[in-house]
C-alpha cells in the first residue's frame, strides 16, 4: 500500500510538470524559413522582419503579441525592378540573390526597414507611419551595404556594416546615400576574434543595440571546425573601443538581437539551419551580469520557455486558400509570395472565380524559369499540401502542377504531349518518371505533396489522385537538400509552363495545407 501511495504521488508529479510544460512555448519558435531576424516592440507589439531572397513581394513584416504566435501583416516591397534576373527574362534569374538581411526599427513615429541587394547593387530603406498598411517609401543608394544595421543617434543616421571588420558609416538625413565628406569608420577590426583566430565564416549579421547607455553589437561566426557562434561586442561609445566575448555556442543558433517584453524580461531572438525545411527562428533567455547579456540556459539553448504555447503556424505563417474573394479582399493573402517578379497580365483570380488560372505568355526549358509560380513556405516538422488543378485548357508541351521549390526541387502534376495527358513526377534528382495517363474526359486532377522535415529527415513524396479520395504515390521519395544557391527553405508551388506553345491555361480550385 505504501508503495502504491508512493506510485501515484510519483505519476501525479510527472503529469503535473508534463502539464506545465504542454503550457509553455518550445524552441523552434517557428519550424520554418523565417531567417536573419530583426525585432522590435512598441508598447505592447512586436514586429519583426525577415529574409525571402528572390521572392516578392518582398522583406515580410510580422507581427505578434506574445513573441510566439506571429503572422504576416505586411511587406517592405512588391518587386526590386525589371531586371532580367528579377523576371526570369533570357535565361537569368535570382537564385540566392535579390534582398538579404534586413534591419527593423521604429524612430520618431515612423517604422524603417532597410535592406541590401547583390543584385542590384544597392541598399534600401523603406518608411512608413503605419507598419501594417503602409504605405511605404523607398530610398536607395549604392554601393550594397552588407549585412547592415540601421541606427539613429542623437538626430543622426548611420549604418554599421560588413563581414570580419565592422565598419561604421553616417548616412544624410533624408536617407538618400552616404553623408558627403564623410568616412566609414572602422569600428572592430576583427569582430570574429572572440572565438579565436581560425575563424571559417568572418563575423557578419551585425545587428547595433542602445541599453542603459552603452552600445552592444551582435554578430554571427562560424569557426573552422565549430559550429555557428554569437559574439557579442561592448562599448561605452559609438565609435569604440569595443570589446567582445562569445554570448552563445550552441546547436549552432545564431545571428540575431535583443528584445526586451514589457515587462521586462529579455530574450534573443536567433536562428538556426535545420537542413531543407531552411533557417529557423528560436528564442533563448537572457539576463544581465555586469553589463553583459548572458543568453540561454547555463550556456545552452532551452527547449521550453517561460511564454505562452504556440497556436501553430496556420494561418499566420501559411494558410489554406479556397481562391474565393469577397468585395474588398486583397487578391491574394499575404501568405504568398511568387518566386521572382510576376506577370500579371498572366494570372488571374477573376477570370473563373474561384479559381487561380495561370496562362503561358512564352516558352520556358526548365521549371526554375517558370514565370509566375505561386509559392508559400514549408513547414516542420511535417506538413502536407493539396490542390486540384483543371488541364483542360492546357496546350501540348505545357507542364502544370504541384512542386517542392528549391535548386533540388521535385514536383507532380500534369504534362500535355499532344496526345494525351500523363500524370508524371520530375525532379532534379531523378528526372521524369510517367504515372497513369489521365482518362479521356478527365478534367480535374488532384495532386500531393509531403515533406517530412522532423529529425532532418529531408524527405519529399508525391501523391495523385483522379477523385480526389484515393491516392496514389508516384515516383520515389525526393532527398531534399537545402543548397546556397538558392539559399531559402523548400516551398510549395503552384506552376504552370509552357514548352512548346504559349497560350493555355490551367485553374487551381484551392491549396489546402496540413501540419503534422
Amino acid at each position: 500500500m505504501k508503495n502504491l501511495k508512493l506510485f501515484t504521488l510519483l505519476l501525479f508529479f510527472v503529469l503535473n510538470v508534463a502539464s506545465v510544460d504542454a503550457q509553455k512555448a518550445t524552441n523552434p519558435l517557428i519550424f520554418a524559413d523565417v531567417p536573419d531576424l530583426s525585432m522590435i516592440r512598441v508598447g505592447k507589439v512586436y514586429y519583426m522582419s525577415s529574409t525571402t531572397m528572390h521572392m516578392n513581394p518582398g522583406v515580410p513584416i510580422m507581427k505578434s503579441t506574445d513573441l510566439v504566435n506571429w503572422k504576416i501583416v505586411s511587406y517592405a516591397y512588391d518587386t526590386l525592378g525589371n531586371a532580367d534576373e528579377l523576371t526570369l527574362s533570357n535565361g537569368k534569374w535570382d537564385y540566392g540573390r535579390g534582398s538579404w538581411a534586413s534591419s527593423l526599427r521604429f524612430h520618431q513615429g515612423v517604422y524603417y526597414v532597410s535592406t541590401f541587394s547583390g543584385t542590384t547593387g544597392k541598399t534600401y530603406i523603406y518608411s512608413t507611419k503605419d507598419i501594417e498598411k503602409g504605405p511605404w517609401k523607398v530610398t536607395s543608394f549604392k554601393p550594397s551595404l552588407h549585412d547592415h544595421s540601421l541606427f539613429f543617434e542623437d538626430g543622426k543616421v548611420y549604418m554599421v556594416y560588413g563581414t570580419g571588420k565592422i565598419t561604421l558609416v553616417e548616412l544624410k538625413e533624408d536617407l538618400t546615400g552616404i553623408k558627403p565628406n564623410t568616412k566609414p569608420v572602422t569600428i572592430i577590426e576583427n569582430a570574429s576574434l572572440p572565438t579565436g583566430t581560425g575563424a571559417g565564416l568572418p563575423a557578419e549579421g551585425s545587428q547595433l543595440f542602445k541599453i542603459n547607455g552603452k552600445y552592444y553589437l551582435f554578430n554571427i561566426t562560424w569557426p573552422r571546425n565549430g559550429m555557428r557562434t554569437v559574439v557579442v561586442h561592448r562599448s561605452d561609445k559609438l565609435m569604440g573601443p569595443y570589446e567582445g566575448r562569445v554570448a552563445l555556442k550552441d546547436k549552432g543558433v545564431a545571428q540575431g538581437g535583443l528584445i526586451s517584453t514589457p515587462e521586462g524580461k529579455w530574450f534573443s531572438y536567433l536562428f538556426r539551419d535545420f537542413g531543407s525545411v531552411g533557417r529557423i527562428p528560436y528564442l533563448v533567455p537572457v539576463t544581465w551580469e555586469d553589463g553583459w547579456p548572458v543568453l540561454g540556459v547555463d550556456g545552452k539553448v532551452p527547449e521550453t520557455l517561460e511564454l505562452p504555447v504556440s497556436k501553430g503556424l496556420i494561418p499566420g505563417i501559411v494558410a489554406s486558400d479556397e481562391f474565393t474573394r469577397k468585395k474588398g479582399d486583397p487578391a491574394l493573402p499575404l501568405v504568398w509570395q511568387w518566386n521572382h517578379n510576376p506577370d500579371h497580365a498572366f494570372w488571374s483570380l477573376t477570370k473563373r472565380p474561384g479559381f487561380l488560372r495561370i496562362s503561358t505568355s512564352r516558352l520556358d526549358t526548365n521549371i526554375l524559369l517558370a514565370r509566375n509560380t505561386l509559392t508559400q513556405r514549408t513547414i516542420g516538422p511535417v506538413s502536407t499540401a493539396i490542390t486540384s488543378i483543371d488541364i483542360s485548357n492546357m496546350k501540348t508541351g505545357d507542364q502544370a502542377g504541384l512542386m517542392l521549390l528549391q535548386r533540388k526541387f521535385g514536383w507532380v502534376g500534369v504534362k500535355h504531349t499532344g496526345s494525351k495527358k500523363t500524370v508524371v513526377t520530375v525532379s532534379a534528382q531523378s528526372g521524369t518518371v510517367n504515372g497513369e495517363d489521365v482518362p479521356a474526359g478527365q478534367q480535374t486532377v488532384y495532386l500531393k505533396a509531403r515533406c517530412d522535415f522532423e529529425n532532418r529527415t529531408d524527405k519529399g513524396y508525391f501523391f495523385y489522385s483522379f477523385d480526389g479520395k484515393t491516392w496514389k504515390p508516384i515516383g520515389e521519395p525526393l532527398q531534399m537538400s537545402y543548397t546556397l544557391p538558392h539559399f531559402i527553405g523548400y516551398r510549395f508551388g503552384l506552376f504552370n509552363y509552357a514548352t512548346e506553345n504559349a497560350g493555355g491555361y490551367v485553374d487551381f480550385d484551392y491549396f489546402r495545407i496540413e501540419a503534422k
